[in-house]
């Protein structure tokens, strides 16, 4: 049976077991994460903590809409049993709410749907070794990474998370759609819980001169490493230095960990620009739907 558990009904220990030994388990589902992140968050629980799908959501107007937080990359159905399916789950989702806007995870089953769409994000398999990594480059990654050394760039693992907020606004800030500076706020509070934890590294980038050309901030799980956010100066692209970054983190990664995810996007170009490191794709789904009545339909789109 599944149960719509509220947060501040939820059996902590017990929900975040589940996330820990779920087939999909991944760290933005832990109730720390979920806790900074999202405004608010319940959970719909299958028998005794079987198998978990966390919902955020807001309230607009009166009603309670599910929403998709920022800094939150992938959430869904966790279960303990691979088999689990996750339509039920859905099904008590689109009843209890008229609007939903959430990100399954790439280990949900997928299905056809009119609510559902298909997205998909960028991964290195870094089990190969760094050479193998490095010659799978293409040619302007490999320009780059020269062009990086000859600038000098210098690589720092241990600066103040600040410093990533602080050049995101400067060069990311106005392309980002509803970005707030509640949003900041969790982002750094973030940083620092998971930097204190020892589940997120911050790595920034200067040029000979001291300069802060580029942040990204990491997060570590089980054998997964996933760049959940970054930002380079936008004056300062001649010197390689997205791709010196990148190219940086990787060669930290690969001994410990199988798996390199650059954070993801269904843009083409930026898709491509990923792929150009020899990645490979995953597709994930997207819920998304609104069945609010016409008159505060606009509201939401």
């Amino acid at each position: 049976m599944i149960t719509y558990i509220r947060r501040k009904e939820l059996d902590v220990t017990k929900y975040d077991a589940c996330i820990e030994s779920a087939v999909q388990s991944r760290i933005y589902a832990f109730s720390w994460y979920l806790d900074i992140v999202a405004d608010n968050w319940d959970v719909l629980v299958l028998d005794d903590y079987k198998a978990v799908m966390p919902i955020t959501w807001r309230k607009k107007m009166g009603i309670k809409y599910v929403y998709p937080p920022f800094w939150l990359l992938e959430l869904g159905v966790f279960s303990l049993d691979e088999n689990k399916e996750i339509q039920p789950f859905l099904e008590i989702l689109y009843s209890k709410f008229k609007f939903a806007e959430l990100r399954l995870n790439t280990e949900n089953k997928f299905l056809k749907s009119e609510n559902l769409i298909d997205k998909q994000f960028q991964y290195l398999d870094l089990k190969i070794g760094y050479e193998p990594i490095l010659k799978g480059y293409n040619r302007n990654r490999k320009r780059e990474i020269v062009k990086a050394n000859k600038h000098h760039l210098v690589e720092n693992w241990t600066d103040n998370p600040e410093k990533l907020i602080t050049i995101f606004k400067v060069n990311i800030a106005e392309r980002v759609k509803g970005i707030s500076e509640n949003d900041y706020s969790n982002l750094l509070n973030l940083m620092n819980f998971a930097i204190e934890k020892g589940v997120g590294e911050l790595l920034t980038i200067y040029d000979a001169n001291n300069k802060l050309l580029a942040a990204a901030f990491f997060l570590k799980h089980k054998k997964r490493v996933t760049q959940l956010v970054c930002a380079s100066d936008i004056s300062n692209r001649k010197n390689g230095v997205h791709t010196f970054f990148n190219d940086r983190a990787i060669f930290k990664y690969q001994p410990d960990f199988n798996e390199y995810n650059f954070g993801g996007s269904s843009m083409e170009n930026i898709a491509n620009y990923y792929l150009s490191f020899g990645s490979k794709t995953e597709g994930y789904q997207q819920v998304k739907y609104n069945n609010l009545p016409f008159f505060i339909k606009l509201f939401k789109k």
